[in-house]
Formats: C-alpha cells, sequence, structure tokens
C-alpha cells in the first residue's frame, strides 16, 4: 500500500480544496475537511487508474518533510494521508524472436537473481528506459 500526500487549502469564502503533490492536475474539493477526505481518496483513485490506462509511470510518494518545505504549501490548513492499494498495469503477453544463445544468457541472469524470465526482461527494459530518461535518448 502507497501513501500519498494530500494538501487541503481553504481561501475565505470557498470550499476546502485539495491537491496531490506527487500528482499535478489531481484535484478535488468538498464543503468540510471529512467531505475532502473522502473525496481526496476518490479522486486519486481515479487519477492513477487513468495514468495506469494511459501507460504513464506512477511516482513514489514524496517525503511529508519535503512537502511542508515547500512554499506552495505553507496555506495548508491541513495534510492528509490517502492509502492507495498497489495498483499494477494490466500484463499482456507478447511473442518476441530473440537469438537462442542470448536468451541462454537472459535464462541464467533471471536464475541467479530468483526472476522469471519475465520479469528480468521488464526488469532490464525499465532500467534502460530510466536511464535514457536521465541521460541521452537510446
Amino acid at each position: 500500500m502507497a501513501n500519498y500526500i494530500a494538501v487541503v487549502h481553504k481561501d475565505p469564502k470557498s470550499d476546502f480544496g485539495v491537491s496531490f503533490p506527487d500528482f499535478p492536475g489531481c484535484i478535488t474539493g468538498g464543503s468540510s475537511i471529512d467531505e475532502v477526505k473522502d473525496m481526496a481518496h476518490d479522486a486519486l483513485s481515479l487519477h492513477i487508474k487513468g495514468m495506469l490506462e494511459g501507460g504513464e509511470n506512477i511516482p513514489a510518494p514524496s517525503k511529508l518533510e519535503d512537502i511542508m518545505d515547500d512554499p506552495d504549501y505553507s496555506d495548508a490548513v491541513a495534510i492528509l494521508v490517502v492509502s492507495i492499494s498497489e495498483a499494477k498495469p494490466r500484463a499482456v503477453r507478447v511473442n518476441i524472436t530473440v537469438p537462442e544463445d542470448i536468451l541462454r544468457k537472459i535464462d541464467t541472469a533471471a536464475k541467479k537473481r530468483g526472476m522469471s524470465r519475465s520479469s528480468f526482461l521488464v526488469h532490464v527494459a525499465q532500467n534502460a528506459i530510466t536511464s535514457s530518461q536521465n541521460s541521452q535518448p537510446l
């Protein structure tokens, strides 16, 4: 279960508003703190579902200290912790062609790590994607 921070704001003569530092664009609101607490969970769940369906990566939760140090959230009237069950994207079966000697090496490397062939290939691909995003394109 992942715990994300929701920041509650209140302007004079308005309802309470909720934003999520880890999910720009995910907002909700309500007339009371109790109402926004429930709405925050629903809003974040739907937002994450949409991200997964769109193939987007779900960010790791930020630290509360980092959020509290951010001047954008200095006007918060409340901080909520919204727990979301680990949502995993739907796995899709693919058929690829790999040279036989490379496949043996993949299987050996996966076995050494206690992984299946599929999980090993996904892990290696994710690392390559992350590293290319942090440097230059592949």
